[in-house]
């Protein structure tokens, strides 16, 4: 595996597409919501497919904000950590092993 800077460097870093669900129900709750997507489809009227075309389309970006958001937190999080770990000089800290 190459180094993550060098793959971050290069524009080959894709987080958000990598991250899945580790739930178990992930997979069946997600086909359930496709299911229920094409029921609704075949009742609704041309108008309001497309409204709820518009429905999901806004529904994945809430889903990537709140991804993106999450990482963020998280990578600042464990860059806190890392801080309050290795100290100010990049060493464990007085009295820490």
């Amino acid at each position: 595996m190459k180094s993550i800077l060098e793959e971050l460097y290069l524009g080959r870093l894709y987080p958000l597409e990598q991250i899945v669900p580790q739930d178990p129900e992930f997979h069946s709750v997600n086909q359930k919501k496709s299911d229920l997507v094409k029921i609704l489809e075949t009742k609704l009227s041309a108008e309001d497919d497309q409204t709820l075309e518009e429905l999901l389309d806004v529904d994945c970006n809430i889903s990537v904000m709140e991804a993106y958001a999450s990482f963020e937190y998280g990578f600042k999080l464990g860059t806190l950590m890392m801080m309050e770990i290795l100290g100010d000089k990049g060493e464990p800290a007085e009295g820490e092993d």
